[in-house]
């Protein structure tokens, strides 16, 4: 088997011409929808890493609104709490008062009653005084008709 150098020229030849052709058609058009992908993918992963560092600062975004909301509501509530505890000390106060000045009132009358029936009395006393001091005049009586008088008097006031 011997070479020959002709058709080792003419193999070498027909390898350029075949290679410049794929290179002018098949290579290029495939390297450039090769490049064309590889930016489409780079693209996509930008993409994708932007929306998941979007989507992070959303999170801790309502992560922050959540705890402002939890606080205003602790807060509402403590408010609530001291206004209900204020409300309820201002209610007992006022019952403590009205109460205090219902007491009063009650032993302002029980005052007048008393006096108006030791008033009462003392002019009864001092009528029947006068009748019991009329029929001892009108009777000369010894000690034991006094007693009787005074008692029979005595049973008179009671039974008014």
């Amino acid at each position: 088997m011997s070479l020959s150098w002709e058709s080792m020229l003419i193999a070498i030849i027909s390898f350029g011409i075949l290679y410049w052709f794929l290179n002018k058609y098949a290579f290029g058009p495939l390297f450039g929808v090769m490049e064309k992908r590889r930016q489409l993918v780079l693209e996509q992963m930008n993409t994708a890493d932007s929306s998941r560092k979007a989507a992070e600062q959303q999170m801790e975004e309502q992560k922050a609104a959540l705890q402002q909301a939890r606080k205003e509501a602790y807060e509402i509530i403590e408010q609530a709490r001291t206004t209900s505890s204020k409300q309820a000390d201002d209610i007992v106060q006022t019952a403590k008062s009205e109460a205090s000045r219902l007491k009063d009132d009650a032993l302002k009358d029980i005052e007048s009653e008393k006096n108006k029936a030791i008033a009462a009395l003392r002019s009864e006393v001092g009528g029947i005084s006068v009748k019991i001091a009329s029929k001892i005049i009108e009777k000369q009586v010894d000690e034991k008709a006094q007693e009787q008088l005074v008692d029979q008097y005595l049973k008179e006031v009671g039974s008014k």
